[in-house]
């Protein structure tokens, strides 16, 4: 899943392990690890949050643009 790894991609660029992560945006580190491992997807309200966080577009995380 694009998501994930994009996730991923850009917690790994900021140097964040997936627990900073979860409690910049509000959810656990189990989330980060279950979204980047694709075992399941963000909601449409985390992607959000983590497309302002990461400063990109829902588009780029969602694998729509480059």
């Amino acid at each position: 899943m694009i998501i994930g790894e994009r996730i991923k991609e850009l917690r790994l660029e900021k140097g964040l392990t997936q627990l900073q992560l979860g409690k910049n945006i509000g959810v656990s580190q189990k989330a980060i690890d279950y979204w980047e491992r694709a075992v399941n997807e963000p909601k449409a309200s985390y992607i959000v949050k983590l497309a302002e966080f990461f400063g990109v577009s829902s588009d780029y995380l969602l694998g729509l643009e480059d």
